[in-house]
């Protein structure tokens, strides 16, 4: 049974933490500065990137992958940006709670990161202003 068990926990793992990466074929670039692309869907980027491991409903899975859903963490835009932009290991405080594990960088355009991140702001009990592509060209600027 235990032969069993230990890679079943090692698939279960690598398939998660490549759910939570995105298309590596993407570059940086983008066709507006100042608002979110008309033709970039923040829900589409969240579905594609983000849902395995926070879930459709932005609740994460807990002790394992933090929330989205009324996160304190989102309160600091230049924070979410940057660890949408480079990814983040170790511990991670939520909401009071505890996470330490992996979240890998997202290969996603300026445009992208600026979609996605207003979906989330926008939605799952969240209320934030939009974030801007140049908001996020600021933020990838200082990395």
């Amino acid at each position: 049974m235990k032969k069993i068990i230990l890679p079943s926990i090692v698939i279960l793992g690598i398939f998660i933490l490549t759910s939570c990466g995105s298309d590596s074929t993407k570059n940086n670039t983008s066709t507006t500065t100042t608002t979110v692309a008309a033709n970039v869907s923040g829900e589409d980027v969240y579905k594609r990137t983000c849902v395995a491991c926070h879930q459709p409903n932005g609740a994460g899975i807990p002790n394992t992958f933090p929330p989205v859903a009324q996160s304190d963490f989102i309160a600091d835009r230049e924070k979410t940006i940057t660890q949408v932009i480079k990814g983040k290991s170790g511990e991670l405080v939520v909401n009071g709670v505890k996470y330490n594990n992996v979240m890998p960088p997202q290969n996603l355009t300026d445009a992208e990161v600026a979609a996605v991140l207003t979906y989330v702001y926008s939605n799952f009990g969240n209320s934030g202003a939009p974030v801007t592509i140049d908001e996020v060209k600021a933020v990838r600027a200082k990395q």
